[in-house]
């Protein structure tokens, strides 16, 4: 087979700049040239590929990728002192490939340290064999604050303890891997390799549906059905344990939840009753038998662990010493990630196994002995030296101390200073050379330290290594630099074969009868209430709209902003705001601005589509009020907004499932729009109103044509007040709208059950009833004042029986 040489014609203006690090170490290697230049097999068919495409070209299908993520939510969070800020998904466009030989041997290596580990986490919090005989010292337990003393003795002897892992591995000048961290407690991007293969997919359609690289879902499929062994037979349901929205992995955790069907949890969500988990849901308390733990294990039980915990749930410790409640993983097992560790896996190795790790971490070494400490001392210039009950990698931890020759004589001597006084408390690491891997700049490839995060789980045979994984790339030449907070990239994985290979999907179960999932049926009230609110948000945002573009529409026709009309609508509808857009464009804004936090926290029951259409709304209306608008095109810009609103409501209403989540949005979205027009109407239809607030009525109702049609008079208030609060038919009107609360209410969980009524349904049934039974007559400013009141007393009742 003819080679293909990065010298070569074709090539040349592809790798004009491409070659090693620019570093004084010895050269690392890379991922797709050989030493002498020459592209690597596995990367033959796609560099040619690549090298087919032009420029423009190529960055067409990288933004279709970008769009992508974009479109699916897929973002990270930059957290600096003050704050943190969602940013774009920093996907690097280019590949990493490896063949499925050299994986298997990466496999079989990282299977091998996972049963390792699963017996030292067993000795950890069982017979603690491992200090006793002196293979550890004893204060790297004793000293640990990953090591939960109140979890030894809860582990089950017929039980695995770790059922998902994931290592990050590097590949050094020698051309061999080490692993650089064990990732345990709850190791993340399993999911984010999902959407980077998604979005890689679009760069690239029509070379990855026909190459021959291994599929992702069968790794799925295998982790799916682990967890149902796991559950067994019990009655309670599998969830998923989040952080919530301001953790950097939340996008995952929702997305890995609706990905496998499982129920997303937060702590609030969850209470320990009678000696079970339980989750608090709608329909009232609902057992969980598996939890999948994305916690630190020590904020899990604030009553046992870390008592300022405010993510976890009291009793949740107690429940797995009764057996009543499994976890993925075992709580405590973040204590395999704590780098002194590493420093004594070779030893514990050889005497457990009878021989060394096939893939060896990178050298460590604990200060705490003298032998060990003299060591890093001696060779400090090439070490990184940290905290050693840390559980960050140390070339990903800004607090590293580095003892290099740069950093002059003075550095090195407080290294060792420091070494000498408190070495129990530090490790030191050989500092990295990674090898590198091609990343797009400047219509060029260029060559980036990488490492490869690799995730497995267990399954009935064994454990399955995901073929493939989630990269991470530095930003410049610095190996230290891959985190996405110093402007590391990410990559998919490519795991090619010579021969064809399986693509399965978890969409498709062939010969396996459909079969209906209870978890999304169930709605824990804190989901129930982001919904109530989302629909609320919404629904107000609209309303202010409404009021935006009719204030600016007359100041257009001709108005002062201190005429009487204006001046009116501020006062009686817009809670006296300053006469300026920016300042009343701010009243849609903010509640805009809510809905999404809202949707956010329920990512896992939200449409991309919908997250998709309300992210643009609120770029966009955040737009009107920073831009300057000629004061006679704002009508005409919130008009465009009053579309994009109205849109996202029929798309959401549409095609959301009719379940009780769809219901309590509704629910939201009708009360608001009631307590909304009884505002309005109160103000409209005071005894001195200004010249021409009915019609301004109409027009904040959306109901001037219904109104045109249905009467064949002037509007004056019997008419408004007709149509507006006592019309069943209007979908503008006070009593459509608690007539259609009232439906909702009576099918929510416990409502229908038995013929006694719910305090609420009581509720809102008078209140339809009075509607009902009223005339124009009837309906006076006070009434509207007491009318709203009634509203707001039905959606606290809601919130004490369903959404507390």
């Amino acid at each position: 087979m003819q080679q293909s040489s990065a010298h070569d014609p074709a090539h040349r203006k592809l790798l004009a700049s491409y070659g090693a690090q620019g570093s004084n170490q010895s050269p690392p290697n890379d991922e797709m040239l050989t030493s002498d230049g020459t592209i690597k097999p596995v990367w033959r068919a796609f560099f040619s590929h690549l090298n087919s495409l032009t420029p423009q070209e190529l960055s067409a299908r990288f933004s279709r990728g970008d769009q992508y993520l974009r479109d699916a939510g897929v973002l990270y969070r930059q957290y600096d002192e003050t704050l943190s800020t969602e940013r774009e998904w920093p996907l690097s466009h280019i590949p990493v490939i490896i063949g499925e030989d050299e994986w298997q041997v990466i496999s079989d290596g990282l299977i091998e340290r996972a049963d390792l580990l699963e017996y030292i986490l067993r000795d950890f919090y069982g017979d603690n064999t491992l200090v006793a005989s002196g293979q550890l010292p004893a204060q790297l337990l004793s000293q640990n604050p990953a090591w939960l003393r109140p979890i030894v003795g809860a582990t089950k002897p017929d039980a695995p303890l770790l059922n998902t892992l994931a290592f990050e591995i590097g590949r050094g000048p020698d051309g061999k891997w080490w692993v650089i961290s064990d990732l345990i407690e709850a190791p993340s991007t399993v999911g984010f390799a999902v959407e980077n293969r998604i979005a890689m997919g679009r760069v690239f359609p029509n070379f990855f549906a026909g190459a021959k690289i291994h599929r992702l879902a069968g790794y799925f499929q295998d982790f799916q059905q682990r967890l149902m062994d796991i559950k067994g037979r019990t009655s309670g349901e599998v969830a998923l344990l989040s952080p919530g929205t301001m953790n950097q992995n939340y996008a995952e955790h929702a997305y890995m939840a609706r990905y496998l069907g499982l129920l997303l949890v937060e702590g609030e969500d969850l209470i320990v009753q009678d000696g079970k988990a339980m989750v608090r849901t709608v329909a009232g308390l609902k057992p969980i038998s598996l939890l999948w733990n994305r916690l630190p294990s020590a904020m899990f039980d604030p009553l046992e662990l870390d008592s300022n915990s405010m993510l976890g749930a009291a009793g949740l410790v107690q429940a797995i010493r009764d057996g009543t409640l499994k976890t993925v993983n075992m709580i405590g097992a973040g204590v395999l990630e704590t780098r002194a560790l590493m420093a004594f896996l070779p030893k514990i190795a050889r005497a457990h196994l009878g021989h060394g790790l096939a893939m060896p971490n990178i050298a460590t070494w604990w200060c705490g002995q003298k032998s060990q400490r003299d060591h890093v001392i001696a060779n400090s210039a090439r070490m990184m030296v940290g905290d050693a009950f840390s559980t960050v990698p140390l070339m990903a931890d800004p607090h590293t101390t580095t003892g290099d020759s740069a950093s002059g004589a003075a550095k090195a001597q407080q290294l060792a200073d420091l070494l000498r006084t408190n070495g129990h408390a530090l490790v030191g690491q050989e500092a990295v050379t990674l090898s590198t891997t091609p990343v797009w700049e400047g219509n060029q490839l260029a060559a980036r330290p990488m490492c490869i995060r690799i995730s497995m789980s267990r399954t009935e045979k064994g454990w399955s290594v995901m073929p493939g994984g989630y990269a991470r790339i530095s930003a410049g030449h610095d190996a230290k630099a891959l985190a996405m907070q110093r402007g590391g990239q990410v990559a998919d994985v490519w795991v090619t074969s010579l021969n064809p290979v399986n693509t399965p999907s978890l969409l498709s179960t062939p010969k396996v009868a459909a079969k209906r999932s209870a978890t999304h049926a169930l709605l824990p009230s804190r989901a129930a209430d982001n919904l109530f609110w989302l629909g609320r948000y919404v629904e107000r945002a609209e309303q202010n709209m409404r009021m935006f573009r009719a204030y600016f529409s007359r100041i257009c026709d001709g108005a002062k902003h201190s005429d009487t009309m204006p001046t009116y609508m501020r006062d009686q509808l817009m809670n006296g705001v300053a006469p300026n857009a920016a300042a009343i464009a701010a009243r849609f804004n903010e509640p805009l601005t809510l809905a999404l936090q809202s949707a956010s926290r329920i990512n896992d029951r939200f449409s991309p589509d919908g997250m998709m259409a309300l992210r643009g709304l609120v770029k966009d209306a955040k737009a009107l009020e920073d831009m300057f608008v000629p004061l006679e095109d704002i009508p005409l810009q919130t008009s465009i907004l009053l579309r994009q609103v109205t849109g996202f409501a029929g798309l959401v209403h549409e095609n959301m499932y009719r379940s009780d989540g769809w219901r309590f949005l509704s629910i939201g979205t009708s009360l608001e729009r009631a307590a909304n027009m009884c505002d309005v109407l109160t103000a409209c239809l005071s005894a001195d109103p200004a010249s021409g607030a009915v019609d301004l009525a109409l027009e904040l109702g959306d109901s001037v044509v219904s109104h045109r049609t249905l009467f064949q008079i002037a509007a004056n208030s019997a008419s408004v007040t007709d149509l507006l609060s006592l019309d069943p038919q209007n979908p503008r009107s006070v009593r459509y709208h608690i007539t259609r609360s009232k439906n909702h209410i009576a099918n929510l969980p416990t409502q229908a059950d038995g013929h006694n009524m719910s305090h609420v349904a009581r509720q809102v049934l008078l209140l339809e009833t009075q509607l009902a039974t009223s005339q124009p007559a009837m309906m006076t400013p006070e009434a509207f004042v007491q009318i709203k009141q009634d509203i707001w007393a039905i959606s606290d009742t809601l919130n004490t029986y369903h959404l507390a």
